[in-house]
Protein backbone atom coordinates (compact mmCIF):
# COMPACT_ATOMS: atom_id res chain seq x y z
CA UNK A 1 0.00 0.00 0.00
CA UNK A 2 1.36 3.33 -0.84
CA UNK A 3 1.78 6.06 1.57
CA UNK A 4 1.33 10.12 0.60
CA UNK A 5 4.20 11.03 -0.79
CA UNK A 6 4.48 13.72 1.31
CA UNK A 7 5.43 10.84 4.29
CA UNK A 8 8.64 9.56 3.46
CA UNK A 9 9.86 6.26 5.46
CA UNK A 10 11.47 8.09 8.15
CA UNK A 11 8.31 9.74 9.32
CA UNK A 12 6.49 6.01 8.75
CA UNK A 13 9.15 4.62 11.04
CA UNK A 14 9.18 7.07 13.83
CA UNK A 15 5.26 6.48 13.91
CA UNK A 16 5.48 2.71 13.94
CA UNK A 17 8.67 2.80 16.50
CA UNK A 18 6.49 5.08 19.13
CA UNK A 19 3.60 2.97 19.21
CA UNK A 20 5.96 -0.25 19.56
CA UNK A 21 8.21 1.51 22.59
CA UNK A 22 4.30 2.25 24.07
CA UNK A 23 3.51 -1.96 23.95
CA UNK A 24 6.97 -2.84 24.53
CA UNK A 25 7.15 -0.56 27.78
CA UNK A 26 3.72 -0.57 28.99
CA UNK A 27 3.24 3.12 28.77
CA UNK A 28 0.79 4.49 26.39
CA UNK A 29 2.19 7.36 24.29
CA UNK A 30 0.87 10.47 22.30
CA UNK A 31 -0.78 10.20 19.18
CA UNK A 32 0.90 9.64 16.03
CA UNK A 33 -1.22 11.99 13.78
CA UNK A 34 1.55 14.90 14.47
CA UNK A 35 3.24 12.79 12.02
CA UNK A 36 1.29 11.57 9.82
CA UNK A 37 -1.63 13.84 10.06
CA UNK A 38 -5.04 13.11 10.91
CA UNK A 39 -6.63 12.33 7.33
CA UNK A 40 -4.05 10.19 5.53
CA UNK A 41 -5.20 6.38 5.51
CA UNK A 42 -3.16 5.40 3.21
CA UNK A 43 -0.41 6.61 5.71
CA UNK A 44 -1.85 5.15 8.48
CA UNK A 45 -2.17 1.70 6.81
CA UNK A 46 1.68 1.78 5.86
CA UNK A 47 2.24 2.40 10.11
CA UNK A 48 0.10 -0.47 10.64
CA UNK A 49 1.93 -2.95 8.51
CA UNK A 50 5.24 -1.81 9.61
CA UNK A 51 4.49 -2.84 13.09
CA UNK A 52 2.84 -6.33 11.81
CA UNK A 53 5.70 -7.02 9.43
CA UNK A 54 7.89 -6.72 12.44
CA UNK A 55 6.15 -9.12 14.49
CA UNK A 56 6.05 -11.59 11.91
CA UNK A 57 9.75 -11.39 11.73
CA UNK A 58 10.26 -11.77 15.18
CA UNK A 59 7.90 -15.21 15.10
CA UNK A 60 4.45 -13.80 14.82
CA UNK A 61 1.87 -15.63 12.74
CA UNK A 62 -1.05 -13.90 10.76
CA UNK A 63 -4.71 -15.86 11.70
CA UNK A 64 -6.41 -13.25 10.33
CA UNK A 65 -8.20 -9.90 10.58
CA UNK A 66 -10.55 -7.51 12.41
CA UNK A 67 -12.83 -4.73 11.59
CA UNK A 68 -13.41 -1.38 13.39
CA UNK A 69 -15.51 1.50 13.12
CA UNK A 70 -18.29 -0.38 12.07
CA UNK A 71 -20.81 2.09 14.51
CA UNK A 72 -22.34 4.70 12.51
CA UNK A 73 -21.87 6.33 16.09
CA UNK A 74 -19.01 5.98 16.42
CA UNK A 75 -18.02 7.20 12.81
CA UNK A 76 -19.11 10.00 13.53
CA UNK A 77 -17.02 10.63 16.24
CA UNK A 78 -13.71 10.16 13.70
CA UNK A 79 -15.59 12.52 11.09
CA UNK A 80 -15.72 9.13 8.45
CA UNK A 81 -17.67 7.22 6.33
CA UNK A 82 -16.24 3.91 6.51
CA UNK A 83 -14.77 1.32 8.80
CA UNK A 84 -10.73 0.58 9.33
CA UNK A 85 -9.11 -2.51 9.49
CA UNK A 86 -6.56 -4.53 11.38
CA UNK A 87 -4.44 -7.80 11.75
CA UNK A 88 -4.71 -10.45 14.04
CA UNK A 89 -2.32 -12.57 15.50
CA UNK A 90 -1.50 -15.99 17.04
CA UNK A 91 -0.56 -14.56 20.55
CA UNK A 92 -3.61 -12.57 20.47
CA UNK A 93 -6.29 -15.70 20.41
CA UNK A 94 -7.51 -16.37 23.73
CA UNK A 95 -9.60 -19.99 24.43
CA UNK A 96 -12.94 -19.68 25.63
CA UNK A 97 -13.12 -19.46 29.20
CA UNK A 98 -9.39 -18.86 29.57
CA UNK A 99 -8.53 -16.25 31.93
CA UNK A 100 -6.77 -13.03 30.75
CA UNK A 101 -4.88 -11.34 32.53
CA UNK A 102 -5.51 -7.56 32.18
CA UNK A 103 -1.72 -6.71 32.88
CA UNK A 104 -1.02 -7.89 29.48
CA UNK A 105 -2.95 -4.87 28.09
CA UNK A 106 -3.10 -1.01 28.20
CA UNK A 107 -6.23 0.69 28.30
CA UNK A 108 -9.01 -2.54 27.61
CA UNK A 109 -11.85 -2.19 26.15
CA UNK A 110 -14.86 -5.12 25.52
CA UNK A 111 -16.65 -5.83 22.55
CA UNK A 112 -19.20 -8.75 21.86
CA UNK A 113 -18.91 -10.05 17.84
CA UNK A 114 -19.27 -12.70 15.62
CA UNK A 115 -16.18 -14.35 14.12
CA UNK A 116 -16.07 -16.18 10.75
CA UNK A 117 -13.76 -18.61 9.75
CA UNK A 118 -12.94 -18.83 6.12
CA UNK A 119 -12.99 -21.83 4.42
CA UNK A 120 -11.60 -20.70 0.94
CA UNK A 121 -9.87 -17.90 -0.57
CA UNK A 122 -11.52 -13.77 -0.35
CA UNK A 123 -9.08 -12.15 -2.77
CA UNK A 124 -11.75 -10.06 -5.21
CA UNK A 125 -11.51 -6.61 -5.08
CA UNK A 126 -15.24 -6.39 -5.84
CA UNK A 127 -16.47 -9.30 -3.56
CA UNK A 128 -19.93 -8.87 -2.28
CA UNK A 129 -21.98 -10.75 0.14
CA UNK A 130 -22.64 -13.64 -1.84
CA UNK A 131 -19.05 -14.21 -1.68
CA UNK A 132 -18.84 -13.92 1.58
CA UNK A 133 -21.61 -16.63 2.54
CA UNK A 134 -19.67 -18.69 -0.04
CA UNK A 135 -16.18 -18.70 1.40
CA UNK A 136 -17.43 -18.86 5.23
CA UNK A 137 -16.84 -22.57 6.48
CA UNK A 138 -18.71 -21.08 9.78
CA UNK A 139 -19.16 -18.60 12.37
CA UNK A 140 -18.42 -18.42 16.12
CA UNK A 141 -19.39 -16.18 18.92
CA UNK A 142 -16.74 -13.73 19.98
CA UNK A 143 -15.22 -11.47 22.47
CA UNK A 144 -13.09 -8.73 21.68
CA UNK A 145 -10.62 -7.21 23.88
CA UNK A 146 -9.72 -3.52 22.34
CA UNK A 147 -6.69 -1.88 23.19
CA UNK A 148 -4.92 1.50 22.56
CA UNK A 149 -1.22 2.38 22.81
CA UNK A 150 -2.02 5.92 22.77
CA UNK A 151 -2.87 7.48 26.00
CA UNK A 152 -6.60 8.30 27.38
CA UNK A 153 -7.80 7.05 23.58
CA UNK A 154 -6.98 10.68 22.49
CA UNK A 155 -7.51 9.23 18.85
CA UNK A 156 -8.80 9.94 15.58
CA UNK A 157 -8.71 7.64 12.38
CA UNK A 158 -5.09 7.60 11.56
CA UNK A 159 -4.04 7.40 15.09
CA UNK A 160 -6.10 3.93 15.19
CA UNK A 161 -5.41 2.39 11.95
CA UNK A 162 -1.70 2.77 12.59
CA UNK A 163 -2.18 1.49 16.19
CA UNK A 164 -3.22 -2.04 14.33
CA UNK A 165 -6.84 -0.86 14.12
CA UNK A 166 -6.72 -0.56 18.42
CA UNK A 167 -6.73 -4.67 18.51
CA UNK A 168 -5.47 -5.81 21.95
CA UNK A 169 -6.86 -9.70 21.90
CA UNK A 170 -10.10 -11.91 20.88
CA UNK A 171 -11.34 -14.65 22.77
CA UNK A 172 -13.36 -17.23 20.82
CA UNK A 173 -16.39 -19.81 21.58
CA UNK A 174 -16.89 -23.20 20.71
CA UNK A 175 -19.96 -23.49 19.16
CA UNK A 176 -19.64 -23.10 15.75
CA UNK A 177 -22.73 -22.41 13.18
CA UNK A 178 -23.20 -22.60 9.19
CA UNK A 179 -24.48 -19.72 7.78
CA UNK A 180 -26.99 -21.81 6.16
CA UNK A 181 -30.41 -20.74 6.83
CA UNK A 182 -28.82 -18.44 9.61
CA UNK A 183 -30.00 -14.57 9.63
CA UNK A 184 -27.01 -12.84 11.14
CA UNK A 185 -28.92 -9.52 10.57
CA UNK A 186 -31.64 -10.72 13.50
CA UNK A 187 -29.00 -12.31 15.75
CA UNK A 188 -29.67 -10.36 19.41
CA UNK A 189 -26.28 -9.91 21.56
CA UNK A 190 -26.04 -9.74 25.76
CA UNK A 191 -23.01 -9.16 27.16
CA UNK A 192 -22.47 -9.47 31.12
CA UNK A 193 -20.05 -8.77 33.52
CA UNK A 194 -20.42 -11.17 37.05
CA UNK A 195 -23.57 -11.78 35.96
CA UNK A 196 -25.18 -8.49 35.04
CA UNK A 197 -25.88 -6.82 31.36
CA UNK A 198 -23.30 -4.07 30.54
CA UNK A 199 -23.88 -4.28 26.63
CA UNK A 200 -26.77 -5.21 24.32
CA UNK A 201 -27.01 -5.18 20.20
CA UNK A 202 -28.04 -7.67 17.22
CA UNK A 203 -26.09 -8.13 14.24
CA UNK A 204 -28.26 -4.72 12.31
CA UNK A 205 -25.95 -3.11 13.91
CA UNK A 206 -23.05 -4.12 12.43
CA UNK A 207 -23.11 -2.41 9.17
CA UNK A 208 -26.44 -3.77 8.79
CA UNK A 209 -25.11 -7.11 8.82
CA UNK A 210 -22.04 -8.69 9.92
CA UNK A 211 -21.71 -10.43 6.64
CA UNK A 212 -22.19 -6.87 4.84
CA UNK A 213 -19.24 -5.87 7.27
CA UNK A 214 -16.89 -9.16 5.67
CA UNK A 215 -17.74 -8.02 2.51
CA UNK A 216 -16.11 -4.52 3.08
CA UNK A 217 -13.14 -5.90 4.74
CA UNK A 218 -12.47 -8.18 1.67
CA UNK A 219 -12.74 -5.62 -0.86
CA UNK A 220 -10.26 -3.11 1.12
CA UNK A 221 -8.13 -5.84 2.09
CA UNK A 222 -7.17 -6.84 -1.54
CA UNK A 223 -7.01 -3.48 -3.24
CA UNK A 224 -4.25 -2.94 -0.58
CA UNK A 225 -2.49 -6.57 -1.69
CA UNK A 226 -3.19 -8.46 1.61
CA UNK A 227 -6.02 -10.13 0.42
CA UNK A 228 -8.42 -12.62 2.82
CA UNK A 229 -6.88 -16.57 3.17
CA UNK A 230 -9.09 -19.72 3.55
CA UNK A 231 -7.91 -20.52 7.41
CA UNK A 232 -8.29 -17.12 8.32
CA UNK A 233 -10.60 -15.83 11.37
CA UNK A 234 -12.23 -12.40 11.00
CA UNK A 235 -14.08 -10.56 13.43
CA UNK A 236 -16.54 -9.03 11.79
CA UNK A 237 -17.33 -5.67 14.24
CA UNK A 238 -19.30 -4.75 17.56
CA UNK A 239 -22.64 -6.01 17.63
CA UNK A 240 -23.25 -3.16 21.05
CA UNK A 241 -21.60 -0.81 22.91
CA UNK A 242 -18.10 -1.05 23.95
CA UNK A 243 -17.58 -1.17 27.41
CA UNK A 244 -13.88 -0.88 29.96
CA UNK A 245 -12.62 -3.85 30.40
CA UNK A 246 -12.32 -5.10 34.55
CA UNK A 247 -12.12 -8.16 36.78
CA UNK A 248 -13.80 -10.88 36.83
CA UNK A 249 -16.06 -12.53 34.38
CA UNK A 250 -17.55 -11.24 31.14
CA UNK A 251 -19.80 -13.21 29.51
CA UNK A 252 -21.35 -12.65 25.76
CA UNK A 253 -24.44 -14.85 24.68
CA UNK A 254 -25.81 -14.96 21.28
CA UNK A 255 -29.90 -15.60 20.66
CA UNK A 256 -29.78 -19.31 18.66
CA UNK A 257 -25.86 -19.31 18.05
CA UNK A 258 -24.14 -19.87 21.63
CA UNK A 259 -22.11 -18.08 24.03
CA UNK A 260 -18.41 -16.92 24.85
CA UNK A 261 -16.88 -16.09 28.09
CA UNK A 262 -13.53 -15.35 29.75
CA UNK A 263 -12.24 -14.29 32.87
CA UNK A 264 -10.41 -11.28 33.53
CA UNK A 265 -7.67 -11.47 36.54
CA UNK A 266 -6.48 -8.06 38.47
CA UNK A 267 -3.43 -6.57 36.32
CA UNK A 268 -0.41 -7.35 38.07
CA UNK A 269 2.95 -5.08 38.52
CA UNK A 270 5.45 -6.90 36.69
CA UNK A 271 3.13 -7.65 33.85
CA UNK A 272 4.59 -7.18 30.32
CA UNK A 273 1.70 -6.17 27.70
CA UNK A 274 1.58 -8.08 24.39
CA UNK A 275 -0.56 -8.08 21.31
CA UNK A 276 -1.16 -4.79 19.37
CA UNK A 277 1.99 -4.13 17.22
CA UNK A 278 4.36 -4.42 19.62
Amino acid sequence: MSANATLDATTLDAAAARLREAAASGTACAPVRDLIGDLDQDAAYAVQSRGIDRRVAEGARVVGRKIGLTSPAVQSQFGVHTPDYGVLLDDMVVADREPVDLGRFLQPRIEAEVAFVLGRDLDSPTAHVADVIRATEFVLPAIEVVDSRIANWDIRITDTIADNASSGAVVLGTTPRTLDGFDLTAVGMRLDHRGEPVSTGAGAACLGSPIIAVAWLARAVARHGRPLRAGEIVLSGALGPMVAAAPGVFEARFDGFGEVRTEFTAARTDAHPTGGIA
